[in-house]
């Protein structure tokens, strides 16, 4: 039976990843200050402290590949009908050529790929919400999709 210093050492773990809004790399530095801190004294917190990072780890590893995927997309797109100097000296002609018309099934690709990484970042927030109530209930949390670096 978990006490109530590890469960809420475990909730305020979860918690802590949503300081990424406000400080940048919070999610990674907060759970790794909560964690290391506290790993050698409750086994629980341990878990869950693995898990959170496990977590944040993947999902970043997940964002650097569609990041990966759609900005080159966008780019070689954008400046591969439109001469150079056509950019610097005409707005017409870029208005023009950056229309709904020119766009090719390889940019839908990238489109996708933003649209999966905004709802990766929104099923991110709830899964945290959810994780962070159940160790609040003293229960163990295996976030879904998890590549576990730490074990």
């Amino acid at each position: 039976m978990e006490t109530t210093n590890e469960k809420n050492l475990a909730t305020f773990t979860h918690l802590s990843t949503l300081s990424q809004y406000c400080i940048p790399f919070g999610n990674y530095i907060f759970p790794i200050l909560i964690w290391s801190t506290n790993k050698d004294k409750s086994e629980f917190v341990d878990y869950h402290g693995k898990q959170v990072l496990n977590f944040q780890l993947s999902i970043l590893l997940y964002s650097l590949v569609l990041a990966m995927i759609a900005i080159p997309i966008f780019i070689i797109t954008i400046f591969s009908n439109i001469p150079l100097n056509a950019i610097m000296n005409d707005h017409e002609f870029v208005a023009n050529h950056l229309s709904v018309e020119n766009i090719t099934g390889i940019v839908i690709v990238a489109i996708i790929a933003i649209f999966i990484f905004v709802g990766l970042k929104v099923a991110e927030f709830f899964l945290i919400i959810y994780a962070s109530v159940k160790a609040s209930n003293g229960e163990k949390y295996k976030y879904p999709l998890t590549i576990p670096f730490i074990k």
